[in-house]
């Protein structure tokens, strides 16, 4: 398609400039100085980035019906200003305020009542269109950012930091009014999994999400009375010196604790927390969780929810009795009895496959059979599991592995081909179930199940897992190839290594050019390329993997952001799985998802001297989070679609279907298997 371009006006903005459409007044783009190949905001080359959807353009749903603006009805210019006014209808006018004398640019949104009788906002939403995409991995680096959102009421905020980890962010900060929710538009198959979408930025969104963010409220006019939200936007060279920016009214070293445990809150704001005892200190106050789960938190004119979660041993009890009792597949006739599959948690009601590669009973849902056989191994669960893991055993050797031990992506989808996501999977259950036998003494079967595990990696680099990002598969690696040099195989044990450290080697040359995978970047790309590299490391001793290392993690970092909630803190934004993993098959930013906890691992098996305070803390942060996916008696969802509406239909809400969300509880045993992180 042909490009769209717009006439513009360029302005200086502290360290770098920013243009202004002159028809609109609007800004157009934002660039530093020191990297003006990146975008901060969508350009009009998308083909699905279209007009109405220009920063500062937006709606509005009142009593008195709804309506949109764009393009003003007049516009008044100065060398340092500009003043666009939006006669919406003939019950309100909009006048947007931009000046930008100093370092910032200041955006002021005045809704004004123009009609004789009371009015209600019920809902107000802003464009504010940051590049969040993923075009590919060197263009997401050198091109694109994050953007981290955080609408907690007065103190609010977004940061686009971008997706390199280096450079200049761009801040928006919320000066006067607030910000309770933010919406995402242009989710479809049409952006698919490559495009985060339209970011929409909300004063009050109870008009189609009342319930969302602990609850929306109508912004009320009376005659002639205004309504105004006020905001800047500029650089800053750290976010260290964003956050101070905000002028945060309280500090939370956590936000995610277990429940029977204090979390304390500095602040000399007055605190509300109705689910459990306030105690207050010099500093600020101190909470304690009548019981888990995620409570909301008022700090004065903000708000959050914090987690107080169940212990990681109980959580893992309970969701295995769940699984055993409500996501087997024993309608099936044979083997296929044995395929654990997910499960409407509202009905109880299993879900099929119906030709969805995501609802299979192989692939991620392999992580339901690896947390029975660590509870096994770990006595959370007793004999009584036995069973239902020699069934499932028997189920992959048949249906989930062809006879080259290549990994099908179920029993009902042969027709995909092989997945390499699925060989470290499939091979940390069997390496797994090897340890279990040699522990009951079945030491000619442990025998079998390693060798399994041994020649689904080796497949996997036959099929090209050299140059594929396989998550958990430089772990997986490790395991099996630590478990043939204990059981006497050292030459197959060291071939194992050697692959891995091939792969390591091609990824360091390879820089930025990363391959595509089933999304074209993401953190469960760089997460597994980290932990690849610090393998690498750890077993050859080779300096050539400690600056690729310290490179990549500037890169897996910046999909996190530092908002102080517990859904949100450190933890990676991702935004599809809702779709492809849930019932409801909505899209939309997903917080927290379970991937994010690839982070964690990737941290703490750093080289011992570059797993620093921070970075212990940021692992802690995503572990203790993504227990807000598990819920009483071995309740979970796969997805939180966290926006309070994507394209309009609400969302800030549960999926009801488990499915693939038990790989965050076994990864978290896997590192406390290693002794890098207790379970809490």
């Amino acid at each position: 398609m042909a490009d769209r371009t717009v006439a513009t006006r360029p302005f200086t903005l502290g360290a770098g400039s920013f243009t202004l459409d002159e028809s609109t007044g609007a800004p157009v783009q934002f660039i530093d100085a020191e990297s003006p190949d990146r975008r901060f905001l969508l350009e009009l080359t998308s083909s699905w980035h279209s007009d109405e959807h220009q920063w500062g353009s937006g709606f509005v749903i009142t009593d008195k019906g709804a309506v949109r603006w764009n393009a003003p009805s007049d516009l008044e210019w100065t060398q340092t200003s500009n003043r666009a006014i939006h006669t919406a209808s003939q019950d309100l006018r909009i006048v947007v305020e931009r000046d930008w004398e100093n370092e910032q640019l200041r955006e002021r949104y005045t809704f004004r009542n123009i009609s004789e009788s009371p009015m209600s906002l019920r809902s107000v939403g802003i464009q504010t269109p940051f590049n969040d995409v993923y075009e590919g991995a060197s263009d997401a680096l050198a091109q694109a950012v994050h953007a981290h959102v955080w609408t907690g009421g007065s103190w609010a905020w977004v940061l686009a930091e971008p997706m390199s980890g280096q450079g200049r962010t761009l801040g928006l900060i919320v000066r006067r009014g607030a910000l309770s929710a933010y919406s995402i538009e242009s989710r479809n198959p049409n952006t698919l999994s490559n495009a985060r979408g339209h970011i929409v930025l909300h004063p009050t969104d109870a008009g189609r999400n009342p319930s969302a963010f602990g609850g929306q409220t109508p912004i009320l006019l009376a005659p002639s009375e205004s309504w105004t939200i006020e905001w800047t936007v500029g650089w800053y060279e750290h976010t260290e010196a964003f956050i101070e920016d905000t002028a945060p009214p309280a500090l939370l070293d956590d936000v995610a604790v277990p429940w029977t445990e204090p979390l304390l809150i500095t602040t000399s704001q007055p605190v509300v927390f109705e689910s459990g005892e306030v105690a207050f200190t010099d500093d600020g106050v101190v909470l304690r969780a009548a019981t888990p789960g995620l409570h909301t938190v008022r700090i004065g004119d903000s708000a959050t929810e914090l987690l107080f979660h169940a212990p990681v041993s109980e959580v893992v009890s309970d969701r295995v009795r769940y699984i055993l009792t409500h996501q087997t597949a024993i309608e099936r006739s044979g083997t296929l009895s044995h395929a654990f599959v997910p499960v409407n948690t509202e009905t109880f009601l299993t879900q099929l496959t119906n030709g969805w590669s995501d609802w299979t009973d192989g692939s991620e849902r392999i992580s339901m059979a690896i947390l029975i056989q660590q509870a096994r191994l770990r006595g959370l669960v007793g004999d009584d599991a036995d069973a239902a893991l020699d069934g499932w055993a028997a189920f992959a050797r048949q249906h989930l592995l062809d006879s080259t031990a290549a990994p099908r992506r179920g029993s009902q989808d042969h027709h995909t081909g092989p997945r390499l996501y699925d060989a470290p999977w499939l091979a940390l259950f069997f390496a797994m179930r090897a340890e279990h036998l040699r522990s009951q003494g079945a030491h000619d079967r442990a025998a079998s199940e390693l060798d399994l595990a041994a020649c689904i990696l080796e497949r996997a680099y036959e099929l090209g897992a050299e140059r594929f990002l396989a998550i958990l598969q430089s772990d997986a690696v490790e395991r099996v190839a630590n478990d043939l040099e204990q059981t006497g195989d050292s030459h197959r044990a060291a071939s194992l290594r050697d692959l891995l450290v091939v792969s390591a080697r091609s990824f360091v040359a390879a820089g930025r050019d990363l391959p595509a995978h089933e999304v074209h970047y993401e953190q469960s790309i760089v997460a597994p390329l980290t932990s690849l590299l610090a393998s690498a490391y750890r077993l050859t001793g080779d300096e050539v993997f400690l600056p690729a290392l310290e490179e990549r993690i500037d890169w897996m970092m910046a999909f996190g952001g530092p908002q102080p909630h517990a859904r949100l803190r450190d933890i990676s934004i991702r935004h599809w799985d809702g779709y492809w993993f849930g019932q409801r098959r909505q899209w939309g930013d997903i917080f927290p998802h379970y991937w994010s906890t690839l982070t964690a691992v990737a941290l703490l098996r750093l080289p011992e001297h570059m797993v620093t305070p921070d970075r212990r803390r940021h692992a802690d942060n995503i572990l203790a989070a993504n227990m807000a996916n598990f819920g009483r008696d071995g309740w979970a969802t796969c997805a939180f679609i966290f926006p309070s509406t994507v394209d309009s239909e609400p969302a800030h809400t549960a999926d009801p279907l488990a499915n693939d969300q038990d790989w965050h509880l076994v990864m978290w045993l896997m590192l406390d298997e290693w002794d890098l992180a207790p379970l809490r």
